[in-house]
């Protein structure tokens, strides 16, 4: 007859299949899929839609959250896939930097500074969603419209007296365009991802690394059940 004690190790095994594909409540997934959805948008306001740069940026931006997706979805028998397609996530990620700086570089366009003042209010805000993304682009205009204005007439009040030629300034060195925004706001996010998954991929080796994969478990499962049983 089985002892009590036996039947509570055999109740209290681990689980062969442990639970898997919480991919949805990870802050990587979900500052990738946000990442994704300004991607998409940002590459149909401003990158040429039948050009190769449009369908890479956008399939790249979709492999982020498909790998990290498939990854967890893959966990429970295969800790070594899950660890392999997080690190395609990763790769992904940098490769979805590089065409957005390459934007910027290419026209001309300010990569602005990680304590840029319009950077910090962006990191503040903590978006979650495309439309605080395009809120903050239409702020951060009005905002440097609104400024430049002011600057504008305390000129010209102040040369009233001496030149009647009308002041002239050049609106795009202190008004950045809504394209030159929205891709260093992507790129802020981009950074984040970056920083996420090499914490999970850092994570997931290690345990990978301490507890094995399925096999491992199946052969943890096994002996503890026949242990339990005698």
């Amino acid at each position: 007859m089985q002892s009590l004690s036996g039947r509570l190790a055999v109740t209290d095994l681990e689980p062969l299949i442990p639970k898997h594909g919480g991919y949805r409540r990870l802050k990587s997934f979900q500052v990738s899929q946000l990442v994704y959805d300004v991607t998409v948008r940002f590459c149909n306001q401003y990158v040429e839609k039948r050009s190769r740069t449009h369908d890479q940026m956008v399939q790249a931006a979709r492999s982020v959250v498909q790998n990290i997706a498939e990854g967890s979805a893959a966990s429970a028998t295969s800790k070594k896939t899950e660890l392999k397609l997080t690190q395609v996530a990763r790769a992904s990620l940098e490769e979805l930097r590089l065409d957005f700086e390459d934007f910027l570089r290419h026209r001309g366009l300010e990569m602005l500074d990680a304590q840029h003042p319009a950077l910090r209010r962006f990191k503040a805000l903590q978006p979650k969603s495309l439309h605080e993304v395009q809120a903050w682009v239409a702020g951060e205009r009005k905002q440097a419209t609104e400024a430049q204005g002011l600057s504008r007439t305390h000129t010209d009040r102040q040369d009233a007296g001496r030149s009647s030629v009308p002041v002239r300034e050049c609106q795009d060195s202190s008004i950045p365009s809504s394209a030159c925004l929205a891709a260093n706001g992507a790129l802020s996010l981009l950074n984040l991802a970056c920083y996420l998954l090499d914490r999970q991929v850092a994570r997931l080796a290690a345990d990978f690394e301490n507890e094995g994969g399925f096999t491992e478990r199946l052969y943890r499962v096994r002996t503890a059940r026949r242990n339990g049983q005698r």
